[in-house]
């Protein structure tokens, strides 16, 4: 369990063990934040449950020490995500990482017909990772071999969409907020979106708010977390 909030962080043995919450910023990959704290903290075991998409923000738990066993458990837990999508384009990776490869019109799209096609991809169903993603088949990443323009079958899994609530509407972008299961891809919602409604659609913003009980509104940024290594006299 994480007992801590934002403002009573203090005292942090990164050594021994620390569950922290992080608001990953843009640009930064899940990796990154390890690897700096790992860096100015001078530690060796860290670990993060569950990845962001360097365009993607919001919250990442990152366990030290002895609580990295705790990992799986934060894992498990319910994440829900606010963020935009874009009709009418589709792009290999399904978000705004790569060019537009189609673009369709999509002003006959209603707000009746998103929400009925959100309704759709609600509870438990099938979906097919994408290519752009770290799994490894036959011991390659997805992600180098569809950057070769390479292909592969993927299996289908079940995942569970607990909601998806459209928040706001202006097209062609589209506001939401889903809570879903772990292994669920956002931008393969989109992405399928986009099909139902057949005007094709990319994810173009991500945040993740919450990770089961745990809200972004507790976490700290990476100047705090620096701040707070800083602060311990025998990293320095």
């Amino acid at each position: 369990m994480i007992t801590n909030k934002k403002d009573s962080y203090s005292d942090l043995n990164f050594v021994s063990g620390e569950s922290i919450l992080i608001d990953k910023p843009l640009n930064w990959s899940s990796f990154k934040v390890i690897y700096e704290l790992r860096k100015k903290a001078g530690i060796k075991k860290a670990g993060h449950a569950g990845t962001l998409d360097p365009k993607a923000t919001g919250l990442l738990i990152i366990c030290t020490g002895k609580k990295t066993k705790e990992i799986t458990s934060f894992q498990d837990l319910t994440k829900t995500y606010t963020g935009t999508i874009l009709l009418g384009k589709k792009t290999p990776s399904m978000d705004m990482e790569t060019e537009v490869s189609e673009e369709n019109p999509y002003d006959h799209i209603t707000k009746e017909m998103i929400n009925k096609s959100a309704a759709e991809l609600t509870g438990l169903i099938l979906q097919v990772p994408p290519m752009y993603s770290a799994i490894k088949l036959n011991g390659k990443t997805l992600y180098n071999l569809a950057r070769k323009g390479k292909t592969v079958v993927r299996e289908p899994r079940e995942i569970n969409v607990y909601e998806f609530k459209i928040t706001d509407y202006t097209l062609p972008e589209i506001h939401f907020e889903i809570s879903c299961s772990k292994g669920t891809y956002i931008r393969v919602l989109a992405h399928d979106l986009g099909d139902k409604l057949g005007c094709g659609a990319v994810l173009s913003s991500l945040r993740r708010t919450k990770i089961g009980e745990y809200h972004v509104d507790d976490a700290l940024n990476i100047a705090d977390l620096i701040q707070k290594v800083n602060a311990i006299p025998e990293v320095l």
